[in-house]
């Protein structure tokens, strides 16, 4: 009885962490050895023979037949009078093989065994997912959101296997509930305490760059590279692209027709804009293009100092900086130049006034929500509309209508 429970133990173990059949032999062997050696002092003349198909085990003792006089190990050897008991026809060096009953051992003995070996299926389990995610890094996985805390989140994949989703690791926007299927990239594997820590991202460039050769079979082909990814989570992404076949517009085939496969990526991002742009050697025409949607008059760039002095209209300095300073961020990070902003020289900007004056009947805190989208004179906030201000700053209507009312009285 006790046998069919140890067998039990290791079939439901083989069945629910699916560990290849020479392994668990191996293991299954190696456990019985340990308790013959505690009982015998040595395993070297013991037969192990385990049968997984029939769920049983055999466990056989072979000795030497020796003289009576010359008996000295009841473990190696046996007498020839004992010997003549079980068969007639031993002689002296002849080798013996009797069944050990493993009832015999002891059911402390047993339930040592019992937990032995579950510990030692367990540990090739947890080096079985070590290995299997250490080769999945990069990869996106798809799992079911089991446990939702403040500083992570714990998701378990096909398998049942646990995967970290950390908050730093989470887009701005995302919110998962229980049950909730997510995607993610894994980023990091690692062993803590004996046990994988399988480390998941949703802000990684990685993630974006497999969700494209996803949607994207060029990318996936191989006929469209991904140059370099930079975005800033759940708000903004800059994609360089290009295409080793002339016949192909990298940034057509990644958007698609109407959007239709740019959308499925913009939707998991939580509604990220992402900017797919043609990468191109040429360092002025990378720069004109990595600031998009802006138009850009003139550009001056220092290769020593990696730094792109940018002339534009006054009306496109607030789309080259983007709400925040995101677009002109983001498109340094892409280019790896460090680019400064100006506006073209004479004109109208020649009677602009700088924001700064009007600190007396403008807060400071409106000035710098004002010129982190690029306006910094007051000709430069009265050439955009209400609502465009509103919609690229964080000012109410009725603090921009004021703001306006107060610029435009400097020039009546």
């Amino acid at each position: 009885m006790e046998n069919l429970n140890l067998t039990d133990t290791f079939s439901e173990f083989k069945e629910l962490k699916n560990i290849d059949r020479p392994t668990m032999m191996s293991v299954l062997e190696d456990v019985f050895k340990s308790i013959l050696i505690k009982k015998y002092g040595t395993a070297d003349n013991f037969d192990i023979i385990v049968n997984i198909d029939k769920g049983d085990f055999e466990i056989w003792r072979n000795r030497k037949v020796v003289a009576d006089e010359d008996f000295i190990d009841p473990n190696t050897q046996i007498p020839l009078s004992e010997a003549k008991k079980i068969d007639s026809d031993y002689e002296v060096g002849e080798e013996v093989s009797d069944e050990v009953r493993f009832q015999d051992f002891g059911r402390r003995a047993i339930l040592s065994l019992r937990q032995n070996l579950s510990a030692r299926i367990l540990d090739l389990e947890k080096n079985n997912i070590y290995a299997k995610y250490k080769d999945r890094i990069g990869e996106i996985v798809t799992g079911e959101v089991y446990q939702v805390w403040k500083k992570e989140i714990l998701v378990l994949d096909d398998d049942g296997n646990e995967l970290i989703l950390p908050k730093s690791e989470q887009i701005p926007t995302d919110h998962f509930r229980k049950g909730d299927t997510i995607k993610a990239v894994v980023i990091k594997v690692e062993m803590k305490n004996n046990t994988p820590y399988i480390i998941l991202s949703r802000t990684s460039p990685v993630f974006l760059e497999r969700l494209f050769e996803l949607e994207v079979p060029e990318i996936f082909d191989g006929l469209i590279t991904i140059k370099k990814i930079v975005r800033v989570p759940g708000e903004r992404a800059k994609v360089a692209v290009e295409s080793y076949d002339e016949r192909v517009d990298p940034v057509g085939a990644c958007v698609g027709m109407k959007g239709s496969r740019i959308h499925g990526i913009v939707r998991e991002l939580r509604n990220e804009n992402i900017d797919v742009i043609n990468y191109t050697a040429n360092t002025q025409l990378f720069i004109q293009r990595a600031l998009s949607p802006a138009k850009i008059s003139s550009i001056k760039i220092n290769e020593e100092t990696k730094r792109a002095e940018i002339y534009l209209k006054p009306n496109e300095v607030s789309l080259a900086i983007g709400k925040g300073g995101l677009n002109i961020k983001l498109a340094s990070q892409l280019t790896g130049y460090e680019i400064d902003v100006y506006r073209e020289p004479g004109g109208e900007d020649e009677e602009d006034v700088n924001l700064e004056e009007f600190s007396d009947e403008i807060e400071e805190w409106i000035i710098e929500e004002l010129k982190a989208i690029g306006c910094d004179t007051a000709k430069s906030v009265l050439n955009l509309s209400v609502s465009d201000l509103v919609k690229r700053t964080d000012l109410e209507e009725e603090t921009v209508k004021e703001v306006i009312n107060i610029l435009k009285a400097e020039f009546e």
